[in-house]
């Protein structure tokens, strides 16, 4: 699955609107027990880089991992602050309500 558009001008340039931190946010959203290799899978990103981005949102609040026997357990923070300046108003909540298909203030309690 790609995540990256090409430009309709033909001029190949990929980009896309949300980041790959956005994309394994709501990843983890859709299934919080999910294994990194599967969630790198399903973003695009290798499992080294899923990693990474996870550490990310963990130092950053947005989200809580939890061992559960073999696994992890993901438990996000829909209160979360958008990073960037224009959006600093707004809860990750409304990203993951609107992208994730789930009710987060039930389904993922603040971590």
């Amino acid at each position: 699955m790609s995540n990256t558009v090409t430009d309709d001008t033909g001029g190949g340039r990929n980009w896309t609107f949300l980041t790959n931190h956005g994309h394994v946010l709501l990843a983890i959203a859709r299934d919080p027990t999910a294994r990194l290799r599967d969630v790198a899978a399903e973003v695009g990103v290798t499992e080294r880089a899923a990693q990474a981005i996870v550490a990310d949102l963990e130092a950053g609040g947005y989200l809580r991992r939890t061992r559960v026997g073999r696994r992890n357990e993901y438990t996000l923070n829909p209160a979360g602050r958008f990073r960037h300046p224009a959006e600093a108003d707004r809860q990750v909540g409304d990203l993951l309500a609107l992208f994730a298909d789930v009710p987060t203030a039930e389904a993922h309690p603040r971590a």
